[in-house]
């Protein structure tokens, strides 16, 4: 059994085959999948998909690379309290693409952390070189409960997130022939706090680089993991999957 705990199912890439996309997924051992939005719309929709698949959940939020204009970032509250919503974001933030101004991503980051705990709800949360200024901002809130999805930062960053008790999710990137020093990092965390995602239809693993990602090649991010933490492929799948129930409280 498998989580994928970071898809983006409501994707235009999906538009036209989600259900044979489930299908696959169900037959690789995926039992459940927690579908993310990157906008209110994208949210909605999330939302759509979660209420008509059983084995699917939703985490509404904002992007930060739609800090500048993120519209009535208020309506994620009533989102955040649906019963299939297991979390709050995507939120986070991003300093490598540019497309949001540093202040913008950082009161957006704030509003889902009060957004979630309000909700009684754990963070889906993005970094992408920004891991100390997150960092900062998650100690200064403390307690939260969360997750670092598409983890990519060194053993340093790990430790941080993890002092902090965050779960750190990896994601495809992990299985690329460059990615040793994220294979170095994830040698690191115990099993305990580590989740395995898709970031789908995005970082498609190695073994299908190129092409459309999907929930079911969540398995290829786990046989790597496995063998870089030398253990069997059952152990991680098991760890995983208890750490994604525990977190999400998916049954």
């Amino acid at each position: 059994m498998l989580v994928d705990s970071h898809a983006h199912l409501d994707d235009k890439a999906f538009g036209a085959d989600l259900p044979a996309v489930l299908a696959r997924a169900r037959e690789a051992g995926v039992t459940r999948i927690v579908t993310i939005g990157t906008s209110l719309d994208s949210s909605r929709r999330a939302r759509e998909i979660a209420e008509r698949e059983p084995d699917v959940w939703f985490s509404p939020g904002i992007h930060p690379h739609e800090a500048d204009a993120p519209g009535p970032v208020d309506d994620l509250r009533e989102l955040a309290r649906h019963p299939r919503a297991v979390a709050v974001g995507e939120t986070g933030l991003d300093y490598f693409k540019k497309y949001a101004s540093h202040p913008n991503q950082k009161a957006l980051f704030l509003k889902h952390l009060e957004i979630a705990r309000e909700a009684g709800k754990p963070v889906s949360i993005h970094c992408r070189d920004a891991h100390a200024d997150a960092a900062a901002i998650l100690r200064e809130h403390a307690p939260l409960r969360g997750v670092i999805h598409c983890f990519s930062g060194d053993a340093a960053a790990a430790e941080a997130y993890l002092a902090l008790g965050f779960y750190l999710s990896i994601a495809g990137p992990v299985t690329y022939p460059n990615a040793k020093g994220l294979r170095e990092a994830v040698r690191t965390v115990p099993l305990d706090r580590l989740m395995v995602e898709t970031d789908c239809p995005l970082l498609t693993p190695q073994k299908h680089r190129g092409s459309r990602n999907e929930p079911a090649y969540v398995r290829y991010t786990a046989a790597e993991i496995a063998n870089v933490k030398g253990v069997p492929l059952s152990e991680l799948e098991a760890a995983t999957t208890a750490n994604a129930r525990a977190l999400f409280g998916l049954p």
